[in-house]
């Protein structure tokens, strides 16, 4: 995980959030992206960590491709990702 996203991926280790999957997603502009187990209030960590300007909120809204809600480092390729939160019922939200 880069640098910029690395004090969020250590917040969500430290509450044992469970990790669903890691490794090049979708496709080869993509370097490492993590996906966790809640939903992950994005203004809020965004606001609350001070995250650089090249790390920016990322939703896909396809059914078909898989629903995502997160953050991306598009200087790295890195990204940070948690259940969107239109299927998320019940579900720990990250703020």
């Amino acid at each position: 995980m880069c640098e910029h996203l690395k004090i969020l991926e250590e917040e969500l280790l430290r509450l044992n959030i469970k990790e669903t999957f890691r490794g090049q997603a979708w496709s080869k502009n993509c370097r490492e992206w993590v996906y966790y187990d809640c939903v992950i209030d994005t203004k809020a960590i965004m606001a609350r960590l001070h995250l650089p300007k090249h790390v920016h909120e990322h939703t896909n809204e396809d059914s078909k491709s898989g629903l995502e809600h997160g953050l991306v480092c598009s200087k790295c390729k890195d990204a940070i990702m948690g259940l969107h939160p239109i299927n998320s019922e019940g579900k720990f939200i990250f703020k």
